[in-house]
């Protein structure tokens, strides 16, 4: 017999943690500032954040994207760019603890974040953004 696969998204097993939180901003509303204590991590459900580096280079996340998860990783605790709402947008917020929690729950989702790293990478080079 052959079980069928499920394949949840990054957004799904965020919306189901307990302590999630869904934050509705305005276009042009700051999710977070460099510098900003960096304790959680964003999941865009509707709309576009752009994500703003430290050199300027910009990065858009849409809907089923995370971001903020490599400053609540590894990073010294504060977030290393800025990101602002594009459009209208609601997005999910976890705390860190919940997001290493529900890692260690679900490892898979490290190879979705791998992935979507790959592509940020791919999309750089490809613009011409990239530096070596």
């Amino acid at each position: 017999m052959v079980a069928s696969a499920t394949t949840t998204t990054p957004l799904e097993l965020m919306a189901a943690q307990v302590d999630c939180e869904v934050l509705t901003l305005p276009t042009g509303a700051k999710v977070f500032s460099r510098g900003d204590q960096a304790d959680s991590i964003f999941c865009v459900r509707r709309g576009i954040v752009e994500v703003i580096g430290e050199t300027g280079e910009k990065l858009c996340y849409r809907p089923g994207e995370l971001f903020s998860y490599q400053d609540i990783l590894w990073r010294d605790g504060t977030y290393r760019n800025e990101a602002l709402a594009c459009t209208p947008i609601e997005i999910l917020r976890l705390d860190r603890l919940s997001f290493l929690n529900m890692l260690h729950n679900h490892p898979t989702l490290v190879l979705l974040l791998v992935s979507q790293q790959h592509e940020r990478l791919r999309e750089q080079r490809t613009s011409g953004t990239c530096c070596y």
